[in-house]
């Protein structure tokens, strides 16, 4: 008589299969890639879309970065280290200086009729730029922005800007407004 070979009963190894599946996929960490956090602007008015909106030129900080990280604010050759300044001194324009932009007078809440920057921050890369540096760009003007609303919270309520209630930030950020304007990157120095 022949003799059967024995089988292994197969019929949990799916169950099995699939319990390790879901495990692994439960215990394993996945990395999320960052990006850089912007908000965008509203959504005009239709009667906004079809005016060309007119900028002074006083009222532009224009950034321009080259293939070779250069970089290049209102004409003047800095170095991103001297960014931050710039942008604050530009921003604020604390001696009404006729080179620097207009200011316009607001009511804002807790701090009454004050004179506001008309202010403008446009930036535009070179696509040979790289991301480092762009990237250094982006800091030095979040920087300054921070900075410059913790200065107005310090004055007016001794905190960080970060420390108050939301009323009370909405208040800085109109009296210290950071409009940043970045163009489309152009190939102006050819490839890199």
């Amino acid at each position: 008589m022949a003799r059967k070979t024995p089988a292994i009963n197969s019929s949990s190894m799916a169950d099995i299969a699939f319990l390790l599946l879901i495990f692994f996929l439960v215990s394993t960490t996945m990395d999320i890639d960052t990006g850089i956090y912007k908000k965008l602007p509203p959504i005009p008015e239709d009667e906004q879309l079809d005016q060309d909106v007119k900028v002074k030129q006083r009222n532009v900080l224009a950034i321009l970065v080259n293939r070779n990280d250069d970089l290049l604010v209102n004409g003047e050759v800095l170095d991103i280290s001297q960014l931050r300044e710039k942008t604050k001194e530009f921003i604020l324009n604390p001696l009404n200086k006729a080179d620097l932009p207009e200011k316009k007078t607001a009511t804002i809440p807790f701090f009454g009729d004050v004179q506001v920057s008309k202010g403008l921050v446009s930036l535009q890369n070179d696509r040979g730029t790289s991301y480092k540096m762009y990237i250094k760009v982006q800091d030095e003007l979040a920087a300054a922005s921070r900075e410059l609303k913790d200065e107005k919270a310090m004055q007016k309520w001794n905190k960080k800007f970060d420390e108050l209630n939301d009323e009370q930030q909405g208040a800085v950020r109109d009296y210290v407004p950071m409009q940043i304007s970045e163009a489309e990157p152009k190939n102006v120095g050819g490839k890199k």
